[in-house]
């Protein structure tokens, strides 16, 4: 085949390329042929980091570029640890190798509905039910050994001080109201003290949200039915995992707060587990409250960040 992956030196010309399937569906298809798979009935996957194609009803085929292989690395790692080990499914690895530099990953497809098209519209009780499901899950990928990921960049003392000494830069930008930036400083004092550096690491997903599980439903009641998506995995201190589910789903309301931290093994939070877990919320690698605290009305029901923490964690 001519054509060729090109290579590109930043993301916003990826993206631009990624969006136009015409440049390189071709070239996914001559990879899944090249290792015997049924290229009759794919799917282009619009959304997403990497360039992903369903090829039927089994099958997807990952690409990452060469600017993205820390992606690859993670996925790749994070599957093979992970794999045996869940109760809940997660992707198998079929196939890998390269094209012009571009790793890939065949793996396998999981069954369900997309958390994302569901979530909204579901009772609160089975709102509680799944963010149970959530907080175990997410304490059972914690059990298993690190294995290669112990390897992962960045380790966990770096990343945290690097999202330390960035972090009132950060949200100056993203445009944190005045009444929150003011207390920023005492809350990295305390992060400092409250944030394990040196504890044994722990396998950190980073994104259990919606978009990245499946459900499906059973004499009425919705169920985990799927874990995708392990891009952006590293390794570190355990709570970090409870940021995406408090964040974008939890949404203040305490019993749905309360499921998730029992699901995952804590009982109430205390005044210093709110703490902590606001400052991991705010030193996350995609830390944005402004778009992503799904409390309804935060922005006036608090006036400080001792508050908010309160708002959010309220279980």
């Amino acid at each position: 085949m001519s054509m060729k992956l090109p290579h590109f030196t930043d993301a916003e010309s990826f993206r631009a390329f990624r969006s136009d399937p015409r440049q390189w569906l071709e070239i996914a298809l001559d990879i899944a042929r090249s290792h015997g798979l049924d290229t009759s009935a794919p799917h282009v996957f619009v959304t997403g980091t990497n360039l992903v194609v369903g090829l039927g009803e089994k099958l997807i085929l990952k690409i990452f570029p060469p600017l993205l292989r820390v992606q690859f690395v993670s996925e790749r790692g994070s599957l093979a640890q992970l794999a045996g080990r869940l109760h809940l499914p997660i992707p198998e690895i079929v196939a890998e190798g390269e094209r012009d530099g571009w790793p890939y990953l065949v793996i396998t497809r999981l069954t369900g509905t997309l958390g994302s098209e569901v979530w909204p519209q579901l009772a609160e009780d089975q709102k509680e039910r799944l963010l149970r499901q959530i907080g175990e899950t997410i304490a059972a990928v914690q059990h298993a050994p690190l294995g290669p990921l112990a390897e992962i960049e960045p380790r966990w003392d770096d990343f945290m001080r690097a999202q330390m000494q960035g972090c009132k830069a950060r949200h100056t930008r993203l445009g944190l109201a005045p009444k929150f930036l003011a207390g920023l400083d005492d809350l990295l004092r305390d992060a400092v003290k409250l944030i394990p550096m040196d504890a044994p690491p722990v396998i950190l997903v980073g994104e259990y949200i919606p978009q990245n599980f499946l459900l499906a439903c059973h004499d009425d009641q919705w169920s985990l039915a799927g874990l995708f998506d392990f891009g952006d995995v590293l390794t570190g201190w355990r709570d970090y995992d409870l940021l995406g589910p408090g964040a974008f789903m939890a949404a203040g309301r305490p019993g749905r707060v309360r499921s998730l931290l029992e699901g995952f093994g804590y009982t109430k939070p205390d005044f210093a587990l709110k703490r902590r877990l606001m400052a991991l919320m705010l030193l996350h690698r995609a830390s944005d409250l402004n778009s992503h605290v799904c409390v309804e009305g935060w922005q006036d029901r608090a006036n400080d960040l001792v508050e908010l923490q309160d708002l959010i964690w309220s279980g």
